[in-house]
């Protein structure tokens, strides 16, 4: 079967490059402020994700292996590697699941809420501080693509 034509797309202006370089390089001082907090904390910024990972699931305070390996985007056999760590820096308890033996849930521990919280502060702080220059970026990718959000929202 033929795929799907799609409509034509404009070409990339130098300005659109620029906007999109400029993103990248926003996201990327987040991501490296989030490392050296994670560090500073006594922690790796993985442990500092699978945590989050499990206290912000939706709808529960729980995950299996598999949804921290989903949530993360890593294989199978890192987010047990990486479990492992957390259960020995007691951060995250492991429990075989009461229905069906060979599922394993992951809690955070007082010791990860704690630590978390206070990450997760850190981080708050930070994206408030970057939240207008983030916005002014967004809205000039937008404008510069011809696609402004009141347009979409129309």
């Amino acid at each position: 079967m033929p795929a799907a034509r799609s409509a034509p797309v404009a070409p990339l202006s130098k300005v659109d490059f620029e906007a999109l370089a400029d993103f990248r390089y926003q996201l990327r001082q987040f991501l490296s402020f989030s490392e050296k907090a994670a560090h500073e904390a006594g922690i790796t910024p993985r442990q500092h994700q699978a945590l989050l990972a499990i206290k912000g699931f939706p709808g529960r305070d729980h995950v299996s292996i598999g949804e921290l390996a989903e949530q993360l985007q890593i294989a199978h056999h890192s987010a047990v590697e990486l479990t492992d760590r957390l259960v020995g820096h007691n951060l995250v308890t492991r429990r075989n699941s009461t229905e069906d033996r060979r599922s394993v849930f992951l809690r955070v521990t007082k010791k990860g809420e704690n630590l978390l919280a206070k990450l997760s502060l850190a981080h708050r702080a930070e994206i408030q501080r970057m939240g207008p220059a983030l916005q002014q970026l967004l809205d000039r990718i937008d404008r510069e693509s011809g696609n402004s959000r009141t347009d979409q929202a129309k």
